[in-house]
This record gives C-alpha cells, structure tokens and sequence, in this order.
C-alpha cells in the first residue's frame, strides 16, 4: 500500500511521467531490436551490420551533442582510460558480441539471456564492491539463470538453441553490465555526453573490426541490388535502437529511478517472444516454463527491492 502511495504520488509530477514514457518507448523498441536485425541477416552478415548501424547512430549523438554542449565536450573527460575501457566494452564488445551470437541462435534466446543483466550487475557489485545482495535477490538470481538454462537446452521448432551462440550473447550482456557500472564513475559528464563519447569510441574499433572481418573474407556488404531490401533494418537499428532508445533511456531512469526503469525493462522479452510468435516461431514447454522462471525470478526481486526501500524510508525511485 504504501508503495502504491508513493507511486501515485509520483505519477502526478509531470517530470516522471514524462520519463515514464521515454522509458517504456526505449523497452518497446530494444523488444523488436532482435527479430528486426535477424531479418537482415540473410543479406549482411552481423559485424557489418553493426558498423552501418553505429556509424549513422554515432553521427546523430556526436551531433546532439555539439549542439547541447558544444565541440569541448568531445574530449574524454577526466578519466580518459576508463572512457576507453566503456567504450570498448558497452559499445563495441557489447553490440559485437550479442549480434554475432544472434547469427547462431534466436531472438527470443537471445532476449531471455540479455535479460539476465540486472541479475549479472548484483553478481558483479558483489564481487567488486563487496556488496552482497540480500538472500531474496539471491534466490531470484539462481532461479533466474535455472530458466535461461531451461530456454537454452529446449528443442522448441524453430529455436537451435545453439551454445555457442548463447554464450557470445551472455558474453556481450556481461560487457553491456561493465559499461553501465562505469557510469557512476563520471558524475561530472551528462548521460549524453557519456553516451555520445562512448559511442564514437565503439563505432571506432567496430569499424576496424569489420575492415579485418572483410580483409579475411568473413564480413562483406551488401551487393547494390540487395542494399535496399536491408535499409528500413538498417534505419530501425541506428536510429531507433541505439540514438532515440539510449537518449530516451538514459533521460527517463533519470527521472523515474533504476528499479521502476528495470521493472519496465522486463517486458522487453515478452514483445520479442510476442513478435517472434507472430513470425510463426513455435515454442517448447521447457522454453516457455523457462522463460517465464526468468520474467518471474526478476519481477519478483524488483518488487522485493521496492519493499526494502520503502521500509527503509527512501524513495521508490532509488
């Protein structure tokens, strides 16, 4: 009741529901991220793929961000390394990693394990902060990961659950948590400024990644009579996926609080098994039990968080 009280109390500044809906935009679009960029694979392979994508979504932030803060800001900051290290991480190693092991796997696995990521951010505060989350956060993490284990294994048709897959995508959320533990490392820097800094950085080594992959014969272009048909994925990627959905994220967690931002986040693998189910991908029984184990495992301790919160007096949107 109480966090009902404080919600309601909440809604009614117009700051938060206004980043309410930014947020809910972002989840909305990252949930179609996967189907859309699976779709272009039959044409492009994923390294290529993401160099496109982050070149036009990096030339739309570098952009924004000289008209909001000026040429100065392109500077990496006081901490220069670490700038280096998020930007290989979060936007390079990350989008690398995940759509490269979408080309071996399926969007809905791909989605179920990225929805690991909160789970993997306490893990990690816990092994580098010392910051040992509460037993209930621990059961639901363990549950958790038991339902990814169950989607990955199932031999639904239409879904391979190939390893090698799962784990490059695994590998990449654990690159994507790296990078969102780093921006509380630089206070100073708007979330634009970060976003946009890191970015370029990643575009920067994903670039050179697909020179070699297409020196070597494993990455290549479109032919000029196939571009066309991978423009409107291309366009949905970049603009939507990375510059509309990281603005929006960034500027609604600010105004809403990292639980209710993580609450809303948990939808994004309901739409992309929705989308998926309409594509006509047909589910085993252990894939649907597992995926509903992870959605459950990771509601259930965000709701446990906001109890924990409330009785310690803080606001909701801690």
């Amino acid at each position: 009741m109480r966090i009902g009280k404080a919600i309601a109390r909440m809604a009614r500044n117009s700051g938060f529901g206004i980043g309410l809906a930014a947020v809910l935009a972002s989840v909305v679009i990252w949930g179609a991220q996967l189907p859309v960029a699976k779709s272009a694979y039959g044409l492009m392979d994923p390294v290529s793929l993401t160099a496109l994508r982050y070149c036009l979504a990096v030339s739309l932030l570098l952009g924004l961000l000289a008209w909001r803060e000026g040429a100065a800001s392109f500077s990496l900051g006081e901490r220069p390394l670490l700038m280096l290290v998020a930007g290989l991480c979060g936007m390079a190693g990350s989008p690398l990693l995940v759509f490269a092991g979408l080309a071996y796997t399926t969007p809905e696995h791909a989605v179920i394990i990225l929805a690991l990521q909160p789970s993997m951010s306490a893990l990690a505060q816990w092994a580098l902060r010392g910051s040992r989350p509460a037993l209930f956060t621990t059961i639901s993490i363990v549950v958790a990961f038991l339902g990814v284990v169950l989607v990955v294994t199932g031999q639904g048709t239409g879904a391979s659950g190939k390893l090698i897959g799962d784990v490059l995508v695994l590998l990449g959320g654990a690159c994507w948590v790296t990078y969102s533990l780093m921006l509380p490392l630089f206070p100073t820097m708007s979330a634009l400024r970060f976003t946009a800094v890191s970015c370029a950085i990643g575009t920067a080594v994903i670039i050179l990644a697909a020179l070699a992959g297409m020196a070597l014969g494993m990455a290549r272009l479109p032919q000029p009579d196939q571009a066309l048909q991978v423009v409107p994925q291309i366009l949905y990627l970049a603009l939507a996926g990375v510059t509309a959905a990281m603005v929006m994220w960034n500027f609604g967690s600010a105004r809403v609080g990292t639980l209710n931002s993580i609450l809303l986040l948990n939808l994004m693998p309901v739409e992309t098994y929705l989308i998926r189910y309409l594509q006509g991908a047909h589910f085993a029984t252990q894939e649907w039990l597992g995926a509903a184990l992870v959605i459950a495992a990771l509601v259930a301790n965000n709701v446990y968080q906001r109890r924990a919160y409330a009785r310690e007096g803080k606001l909701v949107r801690a």
